[in-house]
């Protein structure tokens, strides 16, 4: 049953992966965005660019989107022709930005001082812990952070649109052979946030799933998955009922724990021999010399 339920989780999490990488536009953001509960704003927070600062500056959409087209420009190698239609939508698109921020000014003001408010709100201890206060601090946040919603959907289609544009700027011939050009995310400096979990998540799982299907350093790799599974589980806490319930998340990371505390990768797995391995280089040490 050990080996059944090690290959079982290692099949999970290599299917996870491979379908993340397979599609390539998987992320974490819509996950955290909708996180929910006592640690919500900590994993809210680790959404790129959560609270739109980033796409709200029209200084880094210039240089943003000007690095792009530069990128294009190489990737594509535009000719004068080309090259001076990719600067003509760079031009319109950043004017364009600037426009549209600005129409949504009243509604961005809005937003950061209710931000502000809510923080202090979030601070009063007595007042979170009643239930309804706390249920209306909750309504006014979803409010408040729908008023950002509502820009940044707009901001977010005007930057799909130019990545469109530009990419349509190449000949059909250089389309044909040649994948897209992706509008590349730009870190905003966290130590974690979603623009790097959206690279590296995908392997993990990848990683993670061959590991206890092969049975390789399966204690490791248990703890691994455990450890990332209930970071799953405590951003919906609590747990609601139904097949989206964070319950499974949570039942699967015990069973993870049990993989480790039973080292079941010793059995009808790889570590068996590197524990045969270990044993025989100890015992060849403690052996006695020979006179």
């Amino acid at each position: 049953m050990l080996i059944l339920l090690r290959i079982t989780i290692g099949w999970h999490f290599h299917s996870e992966g491979s379908d993340k990488i397979r599609n390539g536009n998987w992320s974490a953001a819509p996950f955290f965005a909708n996180a929910k509960g006592p640690y919500a704003d900590h994993f809210q927070e680790l959404v790129w660019d959560y609270n739109g600062m980033q796409r709200r500056d029209n200084a880094f959409i210039k240089a943003w989107f000007t690095e792009f087209v530069t990128e294009a420009t190489d990737y594509y190698s535009f000719d004068p022709k080309r090259k001076a239609r990719a600067n003509a939508v760079l031009a319109t698109a950043i004017k364009t930005h600037k426009e549209l921020i600005a129409s949504y000014k009243d509604d961005l003001i809005e937003y950061d001082k209710g931000m502000e408010e809510l923080k202090g709100l979030k601070a009063q201890a007595d007042r979170m812990e009643v239930e309804g206060r706390a249920g209306q601090v909750a309504s006014m946040e979803r409010d408040i952070k729908g008023k950002l919603k509502t820009a940044m959907s707009d901001v977010d289609a005007l930057i799909s649109g130019f990545e469109t544009e530009i990419n349509l700027i190449a000949a059909p011939n250089q389309l044909a052979v040649a994948p897209p050009l992706q509008l590349p995310i730009t870190p905003t400096g966290s130590v974690v946030d979603t623009s790097i979990m959206d690279k590296y998540v995908p392997y993990f799982d990848l990683a993670i799933g061959w590991m206890l299907i092969l049975g390789l350093f399966t204690p490791v790799a248990s703890l691994a998955a455990a450890g990332f599974l209930a970071t799953v589980f405590i951003s919906q806490f609590p747990p609601g009922p139904g097949p989206t319930s964070s319950m499974y998340q949570l039942i699967e990371a015990l069973a993870c724990l049990v993989l480790a505390g039973t080292g079941a990768g010793r059995f009808a797995g790889l570590d068996f021999f590197m524990h045969l391995f270990v044993r025989r280089s100890v015992a060849k040490d403690a052996s006695p010399a020979k006179a």
